[in-house]
């Protein structure tokens, strides 16, 4: 994630100030496993180690953040109210697909200015199965059939799961092997760490598993 400094900030170098991640999502026989950690950098300066980088969307849907903080809250803050109009006005909770979607126009409407690079996993109901959407930078949308992770812990946590991940993996398994591949990350990427965060989401709907900030 990037953090924006305060243009009334002299202390620092007028840029941007970097921040890493690592964000996860993951499908398996019953639906998706949504991951993150939680520290937030700026620079070598650890910023926060409970930063939220998973968020409910609605009952049926998550998201994850890498980019600017910023962008991606307001984005976030956009899809959540959107979804909430969606559900008045139909009686039904909007699909993860149409959630995507929302990403996607907000995001390519800028072409460039938002600088967030986002995950929308949760489970399809039309389809009886978990779904998982990449958005990048300037709003292309990719459909994954297994999983994906964004960030600057990405290349590891991808070097775990690409070499075990598997067809029709139970919850067990697919929750053991996101924290594996968090593990590989926060070790050997300076940018990630502290705490996990882990959901579920399923025909039952969104579940926390471990360190859901809420």
């Amino acid at each position: 994630m990037e953090i924006k400094k305060d243009s009334r900030d002299f202390s620092v170098p007028n840029h941007i100030l970097k921040t890493g991640t690592t964000t996860i999502g993951m499908k398996y026989k019953d639906g998706v496993i949504v991951a993150t950690e939680s520290q937030a950098t700026a620079g070598t300066f650890v910023a926060s180690t409970r930063a939220q980088k998973l968020f409910k969307v609605n009952e049926m849907s998550a998201a994850t953040m890498s980019g600017s903080v910023a962008d991606c809250q307001f984005v976030i803050n956009q899809i959540r109210a959107l979804s909430n109009v969606r559900e008045i006005e139909t009686g039904k909770v909007p699909s993860v697909k149409y959630i995507a979607n929302l990403v996607k126009n907000i995001i390519y409407s800028g072409r460039g200015y938002y600088l967030a690079l986002m995950i929308i996993a949760g489970y399809s109901e039309e389809e009886k199965q978990g779904t998982l959407y990449g958005i990048d930078f300037i709003g292309t949308l990719f459909e994954e059939d297994t999983f994906l992770s964004y960030g600057s812990g990405s290349p590891y946590a991808l070097g775990v799961i690409e070499a075990e991940w598997k067809v029709n993996m139970t919850e067990k398994q697919a929750v053991d092997l996101t924290k594996k591949a968090l593990t590989s990350a926060v070790t050997r990427d300076a940018a990630s760490g502290s705490k996990f965060q882990i959901v579920k989401i399923t025909k039952d709907g969104f579940k926390p598993i471990e360190g859901f900030l809420g």
